[in-house]
């Protein structure tokens, strides 16, 4: 169990690395981990290389938060996914170049490879276009990610990741980015061929013995 000030730290970190790999850029992003009732999530309008520890906000599902720094304007989005997956402990969403580009279609991203799995399906599913930092938008995420998603892309904005820890979160944001930049890549080499729903089955059943599926704690 890590401490509150190693939590903020990891926050912190986290976020820098989102801006250093590409994933994010100035202030757009989001970072969270669940702690007691609520959470410790990134401040609204710092952007990482000037966020310090203490600028970490502790918030309530509610919104109610300690401290004199505004949360994220998209904590409800946080809040929303904590309380339908009690085993999320970690949460990222960002703006990676190509998982934004590809929310702009409006579509899912399918099984072309079968490291799609990963993600707790057979797609990478999109959530409807809502407006930012809204209770619509938490509400259209935390329904498309149901209870199995590990990840969703959001229409004309980004996309999200949660899992067992904010390490491992973190993990899932830039294998989709790896993952939306080869199929655009590949649609753009013409029709790209799916694998079936019995091959993806088959992946599913390979992943339970690889480590898929269990809770990641390897990581902040």
């Amino acid at each position: 169990m890590k401490t509150e000030a190693e939590i903020r730290a990891a926050l912190v970190h986290y976020s820098r690395e989102s801006v250093t790999r590409g994933l994010s850029n100035a202030t757009a992003g989001n970072l969270s981990v669940r702690f007691g009732e609520g959470m410790l999530i990134t401040p609204s309008g710092i952007a990482p290389d000037r966020m310090t520890e203490d600028q970490i906000a502790e918030v309530a599902f509610d919104g109610s938060f300690r401290g004199d720094w505004k949360p994220s304007s998209e904590w409800a989005l946080h809040a929303a996914l904590y309380r339908n997956r009690p085993e999320a402990q970690g949460i990222v969403h960002a703006h990676p170049t190509y998982c934004v580009a590809l929310s702009t279609l409006r579509e899912p991203m399918p099984a072309f490879h079968y490291m799609v799995a990963s993600f707790g399906g057979n797609e990478v599913p999109c959530a409807p276009y809502r407006t930012f930092g809204g209770p619509e938008l938490a509400e259209a995420v935390a329904e498309t990610m149901g209870t199995t998603y590990r990840a969703c892309l959001m229409a004309n904005h980004g996309m999200i990741a949660l899992a067992g820890s904010l390490g491992a979160a973190f993990d899932l944001t830039e294998k989709l980015e790896v993952l939306a930049r080869q199929y655009q890549l590949a649609r753009t080499m013409g029709a790209v061929t799916l694998l079936s729903g019995a091959e993806m089955d088959e992946v599913h059943a390979a992943y339970k013995s690889y480590g898929y599926g269990k809770p990641g704690t390897a990581k902040g």
